[in-house]
């Protein structure tokens, strides 16, 4: 697939200023949204995440106990959509879910640098979900986009959902604060929906800057544009600095008034955070609440 000319189909960018406003008229629309209902919504639309250095089979079985015994302690709060891992530990998981309706994500494909060979990307890919991964998240190599590399870029993503398989969510990474301007933003957008991405996720959380309002703003704005075009209805993650519950029902906001009602719910909006979850649940309980 010629993604170069494919992306001439689609309009330019926001400005700057055009992003700007928009963040500003959602900022203030977001505090009818500062409520428990909202808050419910988020906490089920969550990737709870463990992705760090110190991960072992022991804290990610701990961690996994406490997400399935969730329910037992806040029986009117909906449990989390997935637990997020290394795909190292996604048989782990898999063991300490059990029947529950919770899903697997792997990180995968080199993350969260994506500098890897190709051939390794898709063995990582191909092995989380042999081990059990409901849900994979790549990331776009960013070398390659700032190269203007656009038809390998997109011909990786493009090879790693074969791996995936049509059975198993494809979440495209585009690591938006490095990308920094509307333009960049919209097109690592665009080609990780052309070449079949699932959702489209702002960031991996490993860099100084992570997920903004500003950028959320683009890719949703992307989103809807590829929408009326195909017909295609692609979800949207965001991760990296959503900590508080107050952030979480911004981002709801700006799904809510770019995308529509149709996206808020997990089959489309995400977020994938570890902090975040104590202050949603601790806004809902009413009270100061440390569950993770």
């Amino acid at each position: 697939m010629e993604y170069t000319n494919r992306l001439k189909e689609y309009g330019a960018a926001l400005t700057q200023q055009e992003v700007g406003d928009l963040v500003k008229e959602i900022e203030i629309l977001s505090a009818k949204n500062y409520n428990t209902d909202v808050y419910k919504v988020c906490y089920s639309c969550i990737d709870l995440t463990s992705l760090n250095v110190t991960d072992s089979e022991e804290s990610i079985t701990e961690f996994t106990n406490k997400v399935v015994q969730f329910p037992i302690h806040f029986p009117s709060i909906p449990n989390v959509a997935s637990i997020c891992v290394y795909p190292l530990f996604v048989d782990v998981v898999g063991l300490g879910i059990g029947e529950s309706n919770i899903s697997i994500t792997s990180v995968s494909g080199g993350f969260p640098a994506s500098q890897t060979y190709v051939e390794v990307k898709m063995l990582e890919t191909a092995m989380a979900v042999e081990n059990g991964a409901d849900e994979i998240d790549i990331v776009i190599n960013v070398g390659q986009l700032l190269g203007g590399d656009y038809e390998q870029l997109a011909n990786e993503i493009e090879t790693l959902g074969v791996e995936v398989g049509s059975e198993v969510i494809l979440k495209v990474i585009v690591e938006c604060g490095v990308l920094k301007t509307p333009e960049l933003i919209r097109t690592a957008s665009l080609l990780a929906m052309l070449a079949g991405g699932d959702f489209v996720k702002t960031s991996t959380g490993k860099t100084g800057t992570a997920a903004t309002p500003e950028s959320a703003v683009v890719m949703c704005q992307a989103i809807k544009d590829y929408f009326e075009k195909t017909g295609r209805m692609v979800g949207f993650k965001v991760a990296g600095g959503v900590k508080t519950a107050e952030d979480a029902a911004l981002y709801y906001t700006i799904v809510e008034r770019i995308l529509g009602e149709d996206w808020l719910s997990s089959d489309l909006f995400r977020i994938g955070t570890s902090s975040a979850a104590n202050s949603i649940i601790s806004a809902i309980e009413g009270s100061e609440v440390t569950y993770f």
